[in-house]
């Protein structure tokens, strides 16, 4: 597992099981003075030295026997997933999470808030999270294409102080489970709203990833795969674009629009970041209207060092499930106009000085 995340420049984030049993069978948690209790807690422990103990260390030694003789770069670890957030897991959880902080300040420990984005466990799981000051909560939610047009602001309106958020899992679920234009646009304006909040949200990742034809339990997933050909799907190359985008310095922008309808304005979205490494201003525009709208950029603060840049498109009928992108070099100007296709994620970079 970690040495995939290595393969793929990823950080492995594994998530461990506090003690509760099945919670769907109506089952409880281990008995907290039990050998099998006290057995959780140890496996944390030894899935740290396993990472990063050395060759004097028990399971440092497995990994090195196992072919690996550096450490592996562990930076997180989540206690519990998706679970209910009772008096049962809080016991089990506190004790875990306190022996895994008084041991290994330097892992960052993310906690769990449930399978939603609201009800009693996110509500509950929010409390526990601020009381013991946990680093980083995972949070969950599967949703209609209406929850991502009307909840754009979801983030803006987070407590500044209080952890931090890695979106664990989520995704857009269309009656039927497809993954097409339509879902990905509408990740797309999730991911804008994300990205304007990169202070609260640290982490974020689709779920699930990967399928193999046949032999699927969930719908639907990221990339699809048998053993001759590899399925990508629209969605992924939201995923993909984002990623490769990402910048490293968020840039505050204003978008204005001619029609102030609330069901226009909700369908349109920008995001712009900065990227230090290589000078790039990276351009995010989301539409997700019947129509094109045609747009005037404005970057005149920034000093533009090449008349042409390159633009990635995304773009297709909303059920379109084969959708992949195209790539182009346009002209742009410290202010130009551009044509955002209808339903379409569009991204140009522009280089400047």
């Amino acid at each position: 597992y970690f040495q995939l995340a290595e393969d793929i420049g990823a950080v492995g984030v594994p998530v461990i099981n506090c003690g509760i049993y099945c919670q769907m069978r109506g089952k409880g948690g281990v008995d907290m003075n039990s050998g099998e209790f006290r057995q959780y807690v140890q496996d944390m422990h030894d899935l740290i030295e396993f990472c990063r103990g050395d060759k004097n260390t028990t399971w440092g030694k497995v990994r090195i026997d196992l072919g690996r003789e550096e450490p592996f770069n562990l930076k997180y670890i989540g206690i519990g997933n998706e679970d209910l957030i009772s008096e049962t897991f809080t016991e089990r959880f506190n004790m875990i999470f306190d022996a895994v902080r008084e041991k290994h300040p330097e892992i960052i420990i993310c906690g769990t808030v449930g399978p939603f984005y609201e009800g009693s466990d996110y509500e509950w799981g929010w409390k526990l999270a601020k009381e013991k000051e946990i680093p980083m909560v995972d949070e969950h939610y599967y949703v209609s294409p209406g929850w991502y047009i009307h909840n754009q602001d979801y983030y803006d309106h987070y407590d500044r102080n209080a952890s931090q958020v890695y979106l664990g899992e989520y995704a857009c679920h269309l009656h039927g489970r497809h993954n097409n234009i339509e879902t990905a646009l509408c990740e797309a304006l999730h991911l804008v709203n994300v990205e304007r909040n990169a202070d609260i949200v640290r982490m974020t990742s689709y779920a699930p990833l990967l399928a193999r034809h046949g032999y699927t339990s969930w719908n639907p997933d990221l990339i699809y795969f048998n053993s001759s050909r590899i399925d990508l799907t629209p969605g992924y190359y939201t995923q993909k674009i984002f990623g490769n985008n990402s910048g490293d310095q968020y840039i505050t922008g204003n978008l204005s629009v001619d029609n102030h309808r609330d069901d226009i304005c909700k369908r349109i979205a920008t995001s712009t970041v900065y990227d230090s490494q290589t000078g790039d201003l990276i351009i995010k525009l989301v539409n997700l209207l019947p129509v094109a709208v045609n747009t005037t950029i404005d970057i005149t603060d920034y000093n533009v060092s090449n008349n042409t840049a390159a633009c990635i498109v995304l773009t297709g009928t909303p059920n379109d499930q084969k959708a992949v992108p195209t790539e182009s070099v346009i002209e742009v100007a410290q202010q130009f106009i551009h044509e955002m296709p209808a339903y379409s994620f569009t991204t140009i970079r522009i280089k400047t000085q």
